[in-house]
């Protein structure tokens, strides 16, 4: 399966198939009209798009020739289309809603994807992102990257790594010939970026599992209580 997408209604078309799979089931797969009319959505939708339906075929057929999408296997009168990531990711239901809300609105903070993706799949708070985040990064193939901060923010970004022009907006060439971010102070920005968002996330499975303790222990003390 080939992850890269090369342009922007390839991202959408798949980030709208993603979508509709977990929010209208009794509705998916799409027909071609149901996915042009999610793909120029006004609501969730950065940007907001007006695709024809000759474009939404030619990134269909590009995203059938990656192994990423394609015809409904069951499929009726009517053509349907259906994303293929499930087969072979294998991502939980909080993986897959961060990563659909990465691919619908690009790259964004933590916070932004808790709000944006509690329609898909409820995040208690910022910690569980952050875990959710470290999980997609760690995937084989990593599915999401976090990008180096940008300068007057405070957030740090987060952003899929299917599609090649944000995986390459912070690699500039260097007056003297080197290759790397805008500099070598910002790469090890990212890299210091990096360590941070590993801790954080690490701090959020120790949380996680403390949690799953207590309850273990309030259940297994109330055997004896009754």
């Amino acid at each position: 399966m080939d992850l890269r997408l090369t342009t922007a209604v390839e991202t959408r078309v798949l980030g709208s198939l993603l979508e509709k799979d977990i929010t209208t089931p009794d509705y998916y797969p799409l027909t071609l009209n149901a996915l042009l009319a999610a793909c120029n959505q006004k609501s969730n939708r950065e940007p907001v798009m007006d695709l024809d339906e000759a474009a939404v075929r030619a990134a269909l057929y590009s995203l059938e020739q990656k192994g990423l999408a394609g015809p409904a296997r069951a499929e009726g009168r009517v053509a349907r289309f259906e994303h293929r990531l499930g087969e072979t990711l294998n991502l939980g239901r909080r993986e897959t809603a961060l990563l659909c809300t990465l691919l619908l609105r690009g790259a964004q903070t933590p916070g932004e994807l808790r709000g944006r993706s509690e329609r898909m799949h409820r995040m208690e708070d910022v910690d569980e992102v952050l875990l959710v985040l470290q999980r997609l990064m760690e995937h084989d193939p990593p599915l999401a990257r976090l990008l180096p901060r940008q300068p007057g923010t405070k957030e740090a970004r987060y952003a899929d790594t299917f599609n090649a022009d944000v995986l390459n907006a912070d690699t500039l060439v260097h007056p003297d010939g080197d290759v790397g971010g805008a500099d070598r102070a910002g790469d090890a920005g990212g890299v210091y970026e990096e360590r941070i968002a590993s801790l954080e996330a690490e701090l959020a499975r120790t949380r996680t599992d403390l949690e799953r303790l207590r309850e273990e222990f309030a259940a297994f003390r109330k055997q004896f209580e009754s």
